[in-house]
């Protein structure tokens, strides 16, 4: 009689649980993790009883009680097998090496007289990766405002989500139910300039972030396209040189053929030597001028002179 009066005093008191408040802790996967209770002195021979389930508590996996004097305590689960620590003083469990299998709804009922019942919701995460920035536009064919479109990407997963920060402002952000799709968020600036951009993967217990390399990714490539009026500015680099060339040997061919008629000769250039003679000078002195336009030797053309009178 007296243990079914104990039986059913029991049963009363569990029925009578105080309010449920559920706690919500979001917790980083590999760690040790203490569900606290924020009690500071449970009674000593209180009766601890937790609970768990991905979606409701209701697998025992501690039984804590006082047996003939003596603090009795199982733990049940084969999931959480030598990773569970009951503190009886306050009645706080420990999780080492928590997983996100481990994931889910935890409930605590302490028996003294009444039962008292706290919840407790656990989502744990993986560490977020860390983003990886590239140049979308340098494998196809662009103009110079498309040439840097830096996008940033990164292994989703839960509750990830994915940022570009200018500075410290966020300028935009993507995030994805679908955990098995990569993120991708592409930088919406034509030519970004030289300010710092971050962008910024994280979920509620990590955080990873890769600065947007300008000069890699995108001031380089910017540099090396060429736009309309880059192409035009090259072909008058290329063009001004060989004029002048051109120039400088038609100037040289009419010199040297106004010297030969000044000689009253017809020049033969494989059977008159002086003549032969002349048009070697003229054209050394040509090359000479030309080595000197080309690597910019001020006081280049003086040699060259001083060198044909020698030779002549």
């Amino acid at each position: 009689v007296f243990r079914l009066i104990l039986s059913t005093y029991t049963v009363s008191g569990l029925l009578c649980s105080a309010g449920e408040e559920v706690v919500r802790l979001q917790e980083l996967e590999g760690n040790t993790v203490t569900i606290h209770t924020g009690l500071t002195g449970v009674q000593s021979d209180a009766h601890i009883l937790w609970f768990y389930g991905p979606e409701n508590a209701d697998i025992k996996i501690v039984n804590s009680q006082i047996i003939r004097g003596e603090i009795i305590t199982d733990y049940y689960s084969e999931r959480f097998r030598d990773r569970l620590q009951l503190n009886r003083t306050s009645g706080s469990l420990t999780i080492r090496n928590i997983s996100r299998e481990d994931s889910g709804v935890y409930k605590l009922h302490i028996i003294t007289g009444i039962s008292s019942v706290w919840s407790f919701s656990v989502d744990v995460y993986a560490p977020v990766l860390k983003p990886v920035i590239r140049n979308q536009a340098e494998k196809r064919s662009v103009s110079l405002r498309e040439s840097c479109s830096p996008l940033c990407s990164v292994e989703n997963g839960k509750d990830v989500s994915l940022s570009w920060y200018e500075e410290k402002e966020r300028i935009s952000s993507i995030s994805s139910s679908n955990s098995s799709e990569r993120l991708y968020l592409p930088l919406n600036k034509t030519n970004p300039d030289c300010s710092t951009y971050t962008c910024v993967a994280a979920n509620p217990v990590s955080t990873q972030t890769t600065q947007l390399d300008i000069t890699n990714i995108c001031c380089k490539s910017v540099s090396g396209t060429k736009g309309p009026r880059d192409l035009s500015k090259s072909l008058a680099a290329v063009l001004t040189p060989v004029g002048l060339i051109v120039a400088l040997l038609i100037l040289f061919l009419w010199i040297w053929k106004k010297k030969t008629k000044q000689q009253g000769k017809r020049c033969s250039w494989f059977y008159n030597i002086s003549c032969l003679s002349l048009f070697y000078y003229h054209y050394l002195f040509f090359v000479c001028l030309l080595f000197c336009f080309i690597h910019s030797t001020i006081y280049c053309p003086v040699f060259c002179l001083q060198l044909v009178k020698t030779l002549s």
